[in-house]
């Protein structure tokens, strides 16, 4: 029997059935699978989308939202408060010199490389850093997509500024070349220096599309801490849109808690939740 708002001690009445609901329409629209135990996590996002549309009922909301009575953005907003944005500059550190090492020996040329879970912009501007570094250079051949289905952590990645606590763990080196610091009442925050934002480029992409907004193929794709929220059948259509979108020489960087091995046959690991494409596997053969 499902509790009344006085006996759950909540704002809104939130039944096992709304918690079904959510989870359904979150894994159709971003493949997102929500395990049993985030019930309460879904409880605090979406009833701050009940607040902030003035609806008093869990089962009002999705019956609306499910109907297109919301306005247009409600869809995105749904999306965003269940999208978890856990990132760092330089998170899962021993993949950077991984690719600053394949940065050097590709052929010369533009080189294109996607992130496909940029969230704030802390991980498309560790790659940015790393390939001013490879090549000693502010401006190095490399054009980098950043890419994520949440519109409001692209908004701030693009942004490009964060307070300082978030450069703690980077060098002092680091840290002086590639951000500027607030003064005034800008003081307590840092901002990207422009030649690095420059490289990267932010928009919205859902990893479910039937389309994905993308020209090309390229030499890394990130796709780290990602396929975790994705069933199985899901990771594999995942990646089997991948392979046609890698050169031959391409790399994937997956999350340290993901194993791709078991999900594609046309990767194989070339380092720690580091990926290759198997022989004969890439997009131009």
């Amino acid at each position: 029997m499902s509790q009344t708002k006085a006996e759950s001690g909540k704002e809104f009445n939130f039944t096992k059935s709304d918690f079904e609901r959510v989870r359904a329409l979150i894994y159709k629209r971003a493949g997102i699978s929500l395990a049993d135990s985030k019930q309460e996590m879904v409880y605090s996002r979406i009833a701050r989308r009940l607040r902030a549309t003035g609806i008093v009922s869990f089962s009002t909301y999705l019956d609306d939202l499910e109907a297109g009575k919301l306005s247009g953005d409600e869809w995105e907003s749904f999306t965003n408060a269940l999208t978890t944005n856990l990132t760092s500059f330089f998170r899962e550190s021993h993949h950077f010199p991984l690719l600053a090492e394949h940065l050097k020996r590709l052929p010369p040329g533009p080189i294109t490389i996607w992130c496909s879970a940029s969230s704030t912009g802390e991980e498309p501007y560790s790659i940015a850093m790393t390939a001013c570094e490879a090549f000693n250079t502010l401006s190095p051949p490399v054009q980098i997509i950043a890419t994520d289905i949440d519109t409001n952590v692209l908004a701030a990645g693009a942004h490009g500024v964060y307070g300082i606590e978030r450069l703690d763990k980077m060098s002092a080196e680091r840290s002086k070349r590639f951000f500027l610091r607030g003064k005034g009442d800008q003081q307590g925050m840092v901002r990207v220096r422009p030649e690095l934002r420059q490289l990267v480029t932010f928009k919205p992409l859902n990893l479910l599309a039937d389309s994905w907004p993308l020209t090309g193929q390229f030499d890394v794709i990130f796709c780290r801490n990602v396929m975790i929220y994705f069933d199985k059948a899901t990771q594999r259509k995942i990646l089997a849109r991948f392979v046609p979108l890698m050169k031959p020489h391409a790399l994937l960087f997956a999350g340290h808690s993901e194993n791709f091995l078991y999900v594609s046959d046309s990767l194989k690991l070339r380092g720690k939740t580091v990926y290759e494409l198997e022989q004969g596997r890439s997009g131009n053969h």
